[in-house]
């Protein structure tokens, strides 16, 4: 009986070391065993496997010019059929270098309003000649219909005194010290208009020295 009972326990034991050793052959953490499993998954990505993600995807261009909305309006027109309403979009773009333009669209969508008005902005840009402080070379005056925009340089670290369209303008196109002020009307896109009526008529600084003789 002491026999039978010793072989028993020897069974047993070589029974649980087998378990043992399956347990940690399936356990293994190992980079090694990371490594082959990932492999026997397809491959690891950073190995060069496959990428998720559209195939042939065109890359994303940087845009030319900074682009920002000033006013959104709906609009609406009675016809026969009934009150169409549609919405109209003001946009001013510019890349901070002298370089800006305004546009003003209609559309049924506001997105596709933003889009043609920019659209148009494009091909209506205009350069103005900046002085040293990033600012105007002088005293202007811009008027359109019953709207006055006064704008004056201003020394460096003054920034943009101004609001609403009059800053949307003149920070895209690039003026960082400015004094201004809107008389009359203040629709934006009247006050777009007489901004931009003002920045079209500034001299050339070279001029401006050559008038009062400082050349």
């Amino acid at each position: 009986m002491d026999k039978e009972k010793n072989n028993l326990v020897e069974d047993t034991e070589e029974v649980e070391t087998e378990e043992v050793e399956t347990l940690e052959k399936d356990t293994d953490q190992t980079p090694q065993g990371d490594a082959q499993r990932r492999g026997a998954r397809g491959g690891n990505r950073r190995e060069g496997g496959p990428r998720r993600g559209r195939k042939g995807a065109p890359a994303r261009r940087p845009k030319e010019f900074e682009e920002r909305v000033v006013a959104i309006n709906r609009v609406s027109k009675t016809t026969k059929g009934g009150r169409r309403l549609r919405f109209t979009a003001l946009v001013v773009i510019g890349y901070g270098k002298g370089k800006y333009g305004y546009g003003n669209a209609k559309a049924a969508e506001v997105p596709d309003a933003i889009r043609k008005a920019i659209e148009v902005a494009k091909k209506n840009t205009f350069t103005v000649e900046l002085v040293k402080g990033d600012t105007i070379a002088h005293e202007i005056v811009g008027k359109f219909g019953a709207c006055t925009v006064f704008l004056k340089p201003a020394p460096e670290g003054t920034g943009v005194i101004a609001g609403g369209p009059v800053r949307a303008i003149l920070e895209l196109a690039g003026v960082r010290n400015v004094y201004s002020k809107v008389y009359g009307s203040r629709t934006a896109l009247n006050v777009l208009k007489a901004t931009d009526n003002g920045l079209r008529g500034l001299k050339r600084a070279a001029d401006i020295k050559r008038l009062r003789g400082t050349v």
